[in-house]
């Protein structure tokens, strides 16, 4: 997915720019990037972050960076943020989500013949730089940025610093949070909120969608105002959010709480204890365990000093060993017990497998997998969550094709937990994972967790439902 951080500040930004991007490491894979503007210009340090730390990559850098205005991202795929040389000035563009028609925006840009692309990446467009051109064949920067947002199929939220100061852009139908944060002295724009009260800064407001505003040092302007329709991406909740974190003033551990609480009441599993599959299937279980009057106990804890999460790695069979060293098995808690587990949701399921056998190895008694959302049906196409190869690496279209091999065919009764196309389907899952049982959340159980109206709320990789964007501007 990605991550966004800026700070704009009466005194030297450095210190809050790094520890602010810092936290967004959860959100992001491959590359991290700070930029600071001071009066000598732009100053701009990437670094891989693959298989290091952001901080053990960028700590070095500090003592030649300064300045009182800088963005910093997290980046699931390329090289962020770049600097833009423009009849808007120069500017740098730092940007989240995912454009669907990129090949077709490029292919249009190219046909004008003065616009080229510099920053490709095995003869791919480079998105960042994409939605600069767009941002630049547009008189100023707010109109170029309205009229990239109304281009893309997509996502994209996006910062930009410039002479005057930073603008944040939250994407059109607010799949992705901004969030403003205000110091004395200082203002701050991130996604995660986790990232503000360690800094010293309190959360000031929640961007709309579409909205579009100017941080400076002095405050904050709004440049274009919220659109009516929002879709923010469900999944900021249930999985890849950070628990200390509120999205539309909704705090993630306490959503995940209401989660367990409301599989368990659509439960009847007779267990021993209850568990979350570290870590985002911990908050899920507390409530479940709560809601049960269950032990909530840890029969397996991480080992986290020198092993990331396991999403990181690109490879799935680099994901798997991640998953296997990082995960310590607790005989004691294991042997001879029911236990239950909550996860945040089942994508592909190979590591969900190869953690089932090993708690019966260590002779667990029965296992019982309880997700806090729905089966994924269909793969995201807004932002780059579920993203794979193929749509044939998900659970569900494994076990589907395991069925009948008729996987495009009747995929809304497979979404619809009434019919019996689901319940063969998530039958099967269970059985190719090695569970006891396996039940899903309910889409209205999950939404009613969250605490935002269904409409606000994007749920198309359960039920393949998807609002159709407005224009804007």
């Amino acid at each position: 997915m990605g991550g966004l951080f800026s700070v704009a500040s009466k005194q030297d930004c450095i210190s809050d720019l790094f520890y602010g991007t810092d936290y967004h490491c959860h959100l992001g894979t491959r590359r991290g990037g700070l930029v600071v503007k001071n009066p000598d210009g732009f100053k701009r340090n990437i670094h891989d972050i693959t298989s290091s730390q952001f901080r053990s990559k960028f700590q070095d850098d500090l003592s030649k960076l300064s300045g009182h205005m800088g963005i910093g991202v997290i980046s699931d795929h390329e090289d962020q943020p770049l600097l833009i040389g423009s009849h808007h000035g120069v500017y740098a563009l730092a940007t989240v989500g995912r454009i669907h028609n990129i090949e077709a925006l490029a292919n249009k840009l190219l046909k004008q013949r003065s616009a080229h692309f510099s920053e490709l990446s095995m003869n791919a467009t480079n998105p960042t730089e994409l939605v600069a051109l767009l941002i630049n064949s547009e008189e100023t920067l707010v109109d170029g940025i309205i009229a990239a947002q109304n281009a893309i199929e997509g996502s994209c939220t996006l910062l930009v610093s410039h002479e005057t100061g930073i603008i944040a852009a939250r994407d059109r139908l607010g799949r992705t949070p901004i969030v403003i944060g205000a110091k004395p002295g200082a203002f701050a724009v991130t996604m995660e909120s986790c990232a503000l009260p360690n800094l010293g800064y309190k959360i000031d407001r929640y961007l709309g969608p579409g909205e579009i505003v100017m941080i400076t040092p002095d405050g904050v302007e709004q440049l274009s105002p919220p659109g009516d329709a929002m879709q923010i991406c469900s999944f900021l909740w249930i999985y890849y959010g950070y628990p200390a974190s509120s999205y539309e003033d909704i705090n993630v551990e306490s959503a995940r709480n209401r989660c367990g609480a409301a599989l368990c009441r659509a439960d009847n599993a007779d267990v021993d204890l209850v568990a979350g599959i570290p870590d985002s299937g911990n908050g899920h279980a507390i409530g479940y365990a709560t809601e049960a009057g269950l032990p909530y106990r840890r029969p397996f804890v991480k080992y986290t000093p020198t092993w990331p999460r396991s999403f990181m790695p690109q490879d799935q069979k680099t994901r798997d060993l991640v998953a296997q060293m990082k995960l310590i098995p607790i005989e004691a808690l294991i042997r001879g017990n029911r236990l239950l587990f909550c996860e945040d949701s089942i994508v592909r399921g190979t590591q969900l497998r190869d953690i089932i056998t090993r708690l019966f190895e260590y002779g667990a008694k029965e296992i019982h997998m309880r997700p806090a959302c729905p089966p994924l049906v269909y793969s995201c196409k807004f932002l780059n969550f579920s993203q794979s190869k193929s749509e044939m690496d998900l659970a569900t279209r494994k076990a589907i094709a395991s069925l009948n091999g008729d996987v495009e065919n009747h995929l809304p009764d497979y979404a619809n937990p009434d019919s019996d196309y689901y319940h063969a389907m998530v039958a099967e899952i269970g059985r190719q994972i090695g569970l006891t049982s396996l039940k899903y959340q309910r889409l209205p159980d999950m939404i009613e967790a969250i605490g935002l109206p269904s409409e606000k709320l994007c749920t198309f990789c359960w039920n393949g439902h998807e609002q159709q964007k407005t224009g804007k501007g």
